[in-house]
């Protein structure tokens, strides 16, 4: 199941924070319609210079995201939401993993652009994707930059069985 409603926009405050309510906003909408499940959810942003990146609204908005990280090292922050719906209790919790891409070329940038690879994924990139090449270096956990952090899943659905 997938939330139908869209998501909030970023307005300002603390980038971790916004994907948190993110993720907790789209699993309240699901766990309305899951009936007595284990509800999970996720949102993915990418944060340079004070800036919160989400999905690009347009072409130019995602060759914009990619100008601004190209050769440069940013934030990846994925938040994840689990819900006990039957036991109506709810936990969450952010992962953050610095990452550097390298010099992107005016060539390389357009191909890119030409797929549509980067139209749904925060910052107009994916790791698991074309994008990979570009990365020199990784800081934390891969799998929070591919937008689920499993370790994360696992330590929340830990603590609701616990709880």
């Amino acid at each position: 199941m997938v939330p139908e409603r869209p998501e909030p926009r970023y307005e300002d405050g603390d980038p971790s924070a916004y994907a948190l309510g993110v993720a907790e906003y789209k699993a309240e909408e699901v766990a309305e319609r899951a009936g007595p499940a284990i509800v999970v959810t996720a949102d993915t942003i990418v944060v340079i210079d004070g800036e919160v990146l989400g999905k690009p609204g347009s072409r130019s908005d995602a060759e914009r995201m990619l100008r601004l990280l190209s050769g440069r090292t940013h934030a990846v922050t994925t938040a994840v939401c689990v819900v006990d719906v039957a036991g109506a209790r709810s936990l969450s919790a952010a992962d953050t993993t610095r990452l550097t891409l390298r010099e992107l070329s005016v060539a390389e940038l357009a191909a890119y652009l030409d797929t549509p690879e980067p139209m749904d994924k925060a910052g107009a990139y994916a790791l698991q994707g074309a994008a990979a090449e570009w990365v020199t270096r990784i800081e934390g956990d891969r799998e929070t930059v591919i937008g689920l952090p499993t370790a994360v899943v696992r330590r929340l659905l830990s603590r609701l069985g616990s709880g």
